[in-house]
């Protein structure tokens, strides 16, 4: 019985998870769980290459290797300036210490004579870490998708040499990348979208459609009979306006943005108590905003009541968070959660929107967002237009806050665009349930 149990020991396979960046965590989190699931899970470990890993930390998965929080917080793509903040903050001697751990980690697996393998997680940084590992791996490609440079009819025009630079191979993903996907140690790749699975499936890459974990564990806490009654119709045209707000998670970042997003949330007002607004039927906006856990409410709530809003005792819609603050102006309401994040997404008619990760939810879910570009280092206007043709006719970039109440009156007079923003959004960002799939696959292919 013994050596039964010793044989099952050392066939279960080892999995190393390599990241690169909170986001990033988030999804090999939702992807580890549904392993953890299933009848014979692997060992998992993991080492998160930005940050401090603290998504693998909550769920008590062992971390091999020295963690450690950049300047630029994970954005150094976006900005010369910020790598070198992040050579001078010791990103250099990190990374060999995190190379050594992973071909530490490796060795000593195989030692043991067990399975070992790695899911790389993100851009070309842990692929590549996982290309000369020695294993076998597979990697969930989250930072490129077609949708940068083209869509189903053709590609994007664009309007410099730089920029067409970035398709000069046939792909988004460049001839190296694309290397050490058809290495014959790579079991699977995972893109973001069908398309992006379509086009490297013209190389000899194991790509799999399985969909995008970002869509998975937004399910609200509400059913729709909460909402409405028999006289659907009715309640339809009379509900108030929800329009969602997602200021980012970035704490400098996120409370220049939110002096932004109050701008617009001002102009809105303003046109939804005009005669001739499409909104005038109910007259009311509900603003809720989905603040992140690290953000501290009471700096956001400071700007609210500058803005001439005043505390109030209740939502006027049933949240599951009794922690809100609940703020009312003329005939409006704002609302400010952090606990309430997929109800958020669902409640939510259109956002305004400053984020990445939460916007590219919101719209997955079928809705229109409206974006304004801050000064970044994220949600700058670079990161804004890529955004723009990754998400297409789903997300709308204006410049100035003022310019968000007639976008908004636009779409909602004309359910045909809305209905083309829905189907566009679902399309691009996938359905739920993709990390299941994505484990399902791996213990096929890895294990």
């Amino acid at each position: 019985m013994s050596d039964l149990s010793d044989l099952s020991a050392t066939s279960r396979l080892r999995l190393l998870i390599l990241s690169n960046g909170h986001g990033e965590d988030i999804i090999a989190t939702r992807i580890l769980q549904e392993l953890q699931r299933q009848l014979n899970p692997p060992e998992i470990f993991a080492l998160p290459l930005v940050g401090e890993g603290r998504a693998y930390q909550r769920l008590g998965i062992p971390l091999i290797g020295s963690v450690r929080t950049m300047p630029s917080g994970g954005f150094i793509y976006m900005d010369g300036r910020q790598l070198m903040r992040d050579v001078q903050g010791g990103l250099l001697q990190l990374t060999l210490t995190q190379i050594k751990a992973i071909r530490r980690w490796v060795s000593s697996q195989k030692k043991l004579g067990n399975k070992r393998a790695i899911l790389a997680v993100g851009d070309i940084v842990p692929l590549l870490f996982a290309t000369f590992s020695g294993a076998n791996y597979a990697f969930v490609g989250t930072a490129k998708s077609e949708y940068y440079v083209r869509d189903e009819v053709g590609l994007l025009k664009r309007n410099s040499k730089a920029a067409r630079w970035e398709n000069f191979s046939g792909s988004i993903y460049h001839p190296w990348e694309r290397w050490l996907m058809s290495r014959h140690r790579c079991r699977a790749v995972f893109p973001r979208d069908a398309l992006t699975t379509e086009i490297l499936k013209q190389w000899s890459i194991p790509a799999f459609d399985l969909g995008n974990p970002m869509m998975d564990g937004l399910e609200p806490t509400f059913t729709r009979q909460q909402f409405y009654s028999e006289d659907t119709r009715q309640q339809e045209l009379t509900r108030p306006l929800i329009v969602t707000l997602l200021p980012g998670s970035r704490p400098s970042e996120a409370y220049q943005n939110w002096k932004t997003i109050m701008a617009a949330v001002s102009a809105l007002i303003a046109s939804v108590q005009e005669r001739n607004s499409v909104f005038y039927a109910s007259g009311m906006v509900v603003f809720l905003g989905a603040i992140a856990p690290d953000l501290d409410s009471q700096i956001l709530a400071q700007t609210v009541q500058s803005q001439g809003w005043r505390p109030h005792s209740k939502s006027p819609i049933p949240l599951s968070d009794s922690q809100c603050l609940t703020f009312t102006q003329k005939n409006a309401y704002l609302v400010l959660t952090q606990n309430s994040y997929n109800d958020c997404l669902h409640l939510g008619d259109i956002a305004i929107a400053t984020a990445g990760t939460a916007t590219e939810q919101f719209i997955g879910l079928g809705k229109p967002a409206i974006a304004i570009p801050g000064q970044g280092p994220q949600y700058n206007p670079s990161f804004a237009e890529a955004q723009s043709r990754l998400l297409g006719e789903s997300l709308i970039i204006v410049e100035q806050p003022a310019s968000v109440a007639s976008v908004v009156q636009s779409l909602f007079q004309n359910p045909d665009s809305l209905q083309i923003i829905a189907e566009n959004g679902m399309r691009r960002m996938g359905k739920p349930g993709a990390a299941r799939r994505i484990a399902d696959c791996l213990q096929e292919r890895l294990g």
